[in-house]
């Protein structure tokens, strides 16, 4: 099964596409849509819709996986960031891929073993579950790789999100 998770945000989107053939994890791609802080809002949440749509096409994942939002005082930035999210599931929803969501927690809990496990524990277990030669950065990459692992971990219907 192929899979794209994803870390969504309006500055930088996290991805990362694997592999999972029973248990097997293989990286396909991962990287970041970054959008400049000069743009309107508007015109960024259009670059990552257009981003999306070609990572879509070009790897062509089964399933997406997003991170939950998580925020606790900052409502602007919360705002944002679920349009950014908006865009990215609406990508989804036109290539007709199933879309999943985890909780941070959920994710650090797949990834390290630990619910409140720091960035950098993400990036490392993310770099040698994967077997790369580097940690993957900036951090919204690797936490979107965590989202794919975690949906490999945790195939089920009961993480699928339906509006």
């Amino acid at each position: 099964m192929r899979i794209l998770g994803i870390d969504p945000g309006i500055a930088i989107v996290g991805y990362g596409v694997i592999d999972d053939r029973n248990g097997d994890i293989q990286p396909v791609q991962y990287g970041s849509i970054q959008t400049p802080k000069e743009l309107g809002v508007p015109e960024r949440l259009q670059q990552i819709y257009l981003g999306m749509k070609q990572i879509i096409e070009q790897y062509k994942p089964e399933v997406m996986a997003v991170e939950k939002l998580f925020f606790n005082t900052n409502t602007t930035t919360a705002f944002t960031v679920g349009q950014a999210r908006g865009v990215i599931l609406l990508a989804a929803e036109q290539a007709k891929i199933k879309v999943y969501e985890y909780t941070p927690l959920q994710v650090k809990q797949a990834v390290v073993g630990y619910g409140k496990a720091e960035k950098k524990q993400i990036q490392m277990m993310v770099r040698v579950l994967l077997s790369l030669k580097a940690e993957p950065k900036p951090d919204d990459v690797a936490d979107a790789l965590g989202v794919a692992i975690t949906h490999a971990h945790f195939r089920t219907e009961r993480w699928q999100v339906r509006g």
